[in-house]
């Protein structure tokens, strides 16, 4: 079982593109209403899938670097990343199915 870990524009390259295996980012923020409403499914992904996939966020208030690099218009917004290489992306609070299904593809 693992926890979300918190990344930031210095640490997310190690964290994120580095990683040995896939992972996934969710860019939120603390104001933003569907940020908190997905959280708890984040969450439930990092216990469920966490031995598998590394399961991250990033406060994008407190982070501008990497949102703008990515072309984050909108929070929260979910990158799936295999390699380096964003493969799938989520935006806007959608049903714990739709991120399930994020992850079994990085599977």
């Amino acid at each position: 079982m693992a926890d979300v870990i918190e990344v930031t524009d210095q640490s997310f390259e190690r964290e994120v593109l580095q990683s040995d295996k896939p992972a996934i980012i969710d860019f939120w923020a603390e104001w933003c209403g569907p940020c908190r409403q997905i959280a708890p499914i984040i969450k439930e992904l990092a216990a469920e899938y966490g031995d598998r996939i590394k399961i991250t966020k990033m406060d994008v208030d407190a982070n501008p670097a990497t949102p703008g690099r990515y072309g984050v218009r909108a929070i929260p917004t979910i990158l799936a990343i295999r390699g380096g290489t964003v493969v799938q992306q989520i935006q806007g609070a959608r049903p714990k199915a739709d991120f399930v299904n994020l992850v079994k593809g990085l599977l």
